[in-house]
């Protein structure tokens, strides 16, 4: 259980997160805000407090030990970038949250400028990044493939996976999902982004997921529902994902561009840079 001091810094974390994100696409004047967005919270409580990180890379005796992080839409690499930064941490909460510290804070502004490693999409360049991410629907299948690679080796690592809910209409997701529980990958936690939006507007639109847990539960998944921004329910997901013996799919109701009032659940914000006039605004 996370005590109320930790969640407000994390709380608090997400909305730096949330705001390093808009700094970044906004210097690079491209990116992919609103996706971004909707997956921060998400992001800061899962590198922060449910994943194993090893921050000496190949040489440092965790490093096999360490959980695996597949950023399946990896459009949205801002979100990424921000929970890999050093983060800040009032003097409050210093003992209470662990901090992820794989790239200097201020290298964020260098996000998709030439010769950056905070490429658009995520490459092995940056440190903290397992695969280069950004062909959607490829995701879900090279989680399983490290997933069963651990099963193999008996090593405990868990594998995350952050999937969008519009990638979910691939076929090659759902060859994933039956593969899955038939190698009984319950070292395998999938956690998906619902904001019920994609870049041709409502993925209802363009083509139906709902009912979407009674799907993934036919394919012999755990399924966890939850508010994709409250911090307690995401741990409390997380946590649990870890100790069962299905692979687990937690179904995130997100709000697409959350925290800026402009750009939430507007699908015009898929992969919009704000303007400087739009950096003023409330």
């Amino acid at each position: 259980m996370l005590t109320d001091i930790e969640i407000k810094e994390l709380e608090d974390l997400s909305k730096e997160n949330r705001q390093n994100v808009i700094k970044m696409v906004y210097n690079a004047k491209s990116g992919h805000i609103g996706g971004s967005l909707s997956s921060c919270d998400i992001m800061t409580v899962l590198f922060h407090k449910c994943m194993k990180h090893s921050l000496g890379g190949k040489n440092s005796s965790d490093y096999e030990n360490r959980d695996r992080f597949v950023l399946s839409k990896g459009h949205c690499a801002p979100a990424l970038y921000a929970v890999l930064a050093k983060g800040h941490v009032s003097p409050l909460y210093y003992s209470v949250l662990s901090q992820v510290g794989f790239i200097p804070k201020d290298e964020l502004m260098t996000f998709r400028k030439l010769g950056s490693r905070l490429q658009g999409h995520p490459s092995l360049y940056c440190p903290g990044v397992e695969v280069a991410t950004g062909s959607l629907g490829q995701g879900l299948s090279i989680a399983c493939g490290k997933a069963i690679s651990l099963k193999l080796d008996k090593n405990p690592a868990h594998v995350f996976v952050l999937l969008g809910d519009g990638e979910l209409q691939e076929g090659s997701i759902w060859e994933a999902m039956m593969q899955a529980p038939h190698r009984k990958l319950n070292n395998l936690t999938a956690i998906i982004d619902r904001n019920r939006l994609q870049i041709d507007g409502c993925t209802e639109n363009v083509k139906a997921l709902d009912n979407l847990p009674e799907k993934i539960k036919a394919f012999n998944w755990n399924v966890i529902e939850i508010d994709g921004h409250n911090i307690k329910e995401i741990y409390s997901a997380l946590e649990s994902s870890k100790n069962t013996d299905k692979p687990t799919a937690i179904i995130a109701d997100t709000i697409k561009g959350k925290g800026v009032s402009f750009m939430e659940n507007n699908a015009g914000w898929h992969g919009k840079a704000p303007s400087q006039e739009d950096m003023k605004k409330q």
